[in-house]
C-alpha cells in the first residue's frame, strides 16, 4: 500500500490479525502532535491505528525501494526470449526472513490463545 491510499482506507474500516506483543515508542513531540492531529481528522481512528497504518505503509515503501541485484540462477524467459535472473539482492532474503518471524508469532499467538 501506498501512503496515498491510506486515507481511503481510513474512511473503511479493515482489522487484522495483532500480534501478542506491544510495541512502546517515544515520537519526538512534533510526531505524536501529527498523530493525535490525524485522530481528530478521521474521527474512528485511534493513534494506535495510525501509528500502525502509517507502519505498515512505510515498510511497504521500503521494500518497494530494495533494488534488484541479478544472480546467476535463470528464472524464466522474457517475451523476447531473453532470460530473467533470480534476485539475489535484499528482496528475497527479507521476505524469507519476514516469513519465518510471521511463523514464530503466529505460533506465539496460538500458543497464548490456548493458554
Amino acid at each position: 500500500m501506498k501512503i496515498s491510499e491510506l486515507v481511503s482506507q481510513w474512511q473503511t474500516s479493515a482489522g487484522e490479525p495483532r500480534t501478542a506483543d506491544a510495541y512502546r515508542v517515544r515520537l519526538p513531540l512534533y510526531d505524536a502532535a501529527k498523530i493525535e492531529a490525524l485522530t481528530e481528522l478521521f474521527p474512528g481512528l485511534t493513534s494506535e491505528r495510525v501509528i500502525t497504518d502509517l507502519l505498515a505503509t512505510a515498510l511497504d515503501e521500503l521494500t518497494s525501494s530494495f533494488s534488484y541485484e541479478p544472480g546467476e540462477e535463470v528464472t524464466g524467459y522474457d517475451e523476447l526470449g531473453d532470460p530473467m535472473y533470480a534476485d539475489t539482492g535484499f528482496t528475497p532474503r527479507f521476505q524469507k526472513l519476514t516469513k519465518a518471524q510471521a511463523e514464530k508469532l503466529k505460533a506465539a499467538l496460538a500458543d497464548d490463545e490456548s493458554d
